[in-house]
């Protein structure tokens, strides 16, 4: 069977690479939507810690023997410490500044960061192989599913639609948005705003984390893996609207399958499709997709 000349096999296996690629977009957008909508730090280096994560992920497996499992959880509570130690020491004085301060820091930790990494690793990618779980494909019959890639598509809508319930429909939820609104009102009913700010940013970059596991079992896990995404990844933040968490999670994902669509239609246009489709929004609306017109 064939959809516009092309065989449905090869249309639903681009659609899928696009889905897998849309859900990394989906979840480190989200973390920068975190950290932008409730803190107003735009954090360039999060692609760097998406990296970390993934580094983390290997060196545990190759230097411990930790499974994949386990660092699944552990990768994103270091990396999610390391951004608590950076926010305590560095970003905290920045906060009533320019936004300009906050991204030139996070665009400096960024090159320390890869920095460090090339210099123990090189720039040669790192194998990371795919836990025995989830080793295989299904056959759906109109196409063969790789088991881990729709492990991580399922993962990802799992925490992405979770992060958005806790931030949108809970009272934790509600106090954060609070606190970076009105902190002096929320401080006056007992709650520890700086605490809750601190955790949030290491909430948001804990995300990069998690997803730089997801991808290690995809991609060789290299130091510049972030640096090849984060461009990206901010392409999707700003169509979707910044701050926006659901824009973020529905962009991210609308954004991926689209890149696959292009890569069956045009494969040249592939690579740029994302970025003429944030200059089309950004003249239709300024604001984003899901932002708040000012």
């Amino acid at each position: 069977m064939e959809i516009f000349g092309v065989p449905l096999q090869a249309m639903m296996s681009q659609l899928l690479l696009g889905l897998v690629n849309g859900s990394f977009y989906a979840m480190l957008s989200l973390g920068l939507a975190v950290i932008f909508g409730l803190l107003n730090v735009i954090n360039f280096s999060h692609g760097a810690l998406y990296m970390m994560g993934a580094f983390l992920a290997w060196m545990g497996l190759s230097y411990f023997e930790v499974n994949y499992w386990v660092m699944l959880i552990v990768a994103p509570l270091l990396v999610g410490l390391f951004g608590i130690v950076i926010e305590k020491t560095m970003l905290r004085w920045l906060y009533k500044l320019d936004h300009l301060y906050g991204l030139l820091l996070t665009f400096g930790i960024t090159l320390l960061l890869e920095g460090i990494f090339r210099s123990f690793y090189g720039v040669s990618g790192q194998p990371y192989p795919v836990p025995d779980a989830l080793a295989g494909a299904t056959d759906l019959g109109f196409m063969i599913l790789p088991n881990y890639r729709g492990f991580v598509v399922f993962a990802s809508l799992v925490v992405c639609l979770a992060t958005w319930f806790v931030i949108e429909k809970t009272k934790l939820g509600s106090y954060l948005r609070a606190g970076t609104e009105n902190p002096k009102l929320v401080e006056a009913f007992g709650i520890n705003v700086p605490l809750m700010v601190t955790l949030t940013y290491g909430f948001g970059v804990a995300l990069a984390g998690f997803a730089g596991v997801l991808a290690a079992p995809i991609i060789n896990v290299t130091p510049l893996m972030g640096s090849h995404l984060i461009i990206v990844v901010f392409a999707v933040v700003v169509i979707g609207g910044m701050g926006s968490i659901m824009g973020s999670i529905l962009t991210g994902l609308g954004l991926g399958i689209i890149e696959g669509l292009t890569r069956v239609f045009y494969p040249q246009g592939s690579e740029v499709v994302v970025f003429v489709v944030m200059v089309v929004v950004l003249l239709l609306r300024p604001a984003g997709l899901f932002g708040k017109e000012k």
